[in-house]
């Protein structure tokens, strides 16, 4: 088994770690940051060594892992998630999308429109975890892009997600090729994940040079007690 058939736990345990919380065979990112979980034995996951550092009612993403909730634990939601691995060229640098880096003056704007599209969990602190950019109408945004998860050479693309009322202006694909022009300048191997039942936008990446690596089971669970 190789990183990225562990990439959850291989990031909040490895690069980084300074965003997590708990230790051990658990962890999880940080209040603020992404809402995800990472066990070194993702088939009997610790859930009771990250109790200290959850708040009843929190939700959290857990990778590949089958088995019952722990007591204090529920299972919300399961759906399969397809991990994708860049495999096409250096995407053309694109001179006429405009847009900007997006900083903690961004942030809730950010959040904002990711609960609006829902492109996965995403916190006020997220876009701490790499570049993110935005496209903009005045000071409103619009569109974004950024980098979530990181180990080894493995760089996530996350956070794409566009405006409903901007949708169909091709502002996904050339945000999400301006982030993997980004990470194969740095020599780093693009990859992203996608829910499976998502058709669309899996066909879009595909298109866009991506692969399936593999498919897991990926859940939602809530802290109860």
């Amino acid at each position: 088994m190789g990183i990225l058939d562990d990439i959850f736990w291989e990031a909040l345990s490895g690069p980084q770690a300074k965003f997590a919380s708990g230790g051990g065979a658990a962890r999880r990112y940080a209040r603020g940051f992404s809402p995800i979980l990472g066990f070194a034995d993702r088939e009997h996951p610790d859930f009771e060594a990250l109790a200290p550092f959850c708040d009843p009612g929190e939700r959290f993403y857990v990778d590949t892992w089958s088995g019952p909730a722990s007591d204090g634990w529920t299972i919300a939601i399961e759906k399969k998630m397809k991990r994708m691995l860049w495999s096409g060229e250096l995407p053309e640098e694109d001179p006429a999308l405009r847009t900007r880096p997006l900083d903690a003056s961004h942030a809730q704007q950010a959040v904002d429109l990711a609960m609006l599209t829902n492109p996965g969990p995403f916190g006020l602190r997220t876009i701490e975890l790499g570049e993110y950019f935005g496209v903009f109408e005045g000071e409103r945004l619009v569109a974004m892009a950024g980098e979530r998860l990181q180990a080894g050479p493995y760089r996530e693309l996350s956070g794409v997600c566009t405006h409903p009322d901007f949708q169909g202006r091709g502002l996904a694909r050339r945000l999400s090729n301006k982030i993997v022009r980004l990470q194969m300048q740095r020599g780093q191997q693009p990859f992203l994940h996608v829910i499976s039942s998502n058709e669309n936008a899996h066909a879009l990446y595909e298109r866009m040079g991506f692969r399936d690596y593999c498919e897991t089971v990926v859940r939602v669970v809530e802290k109860t007690a």
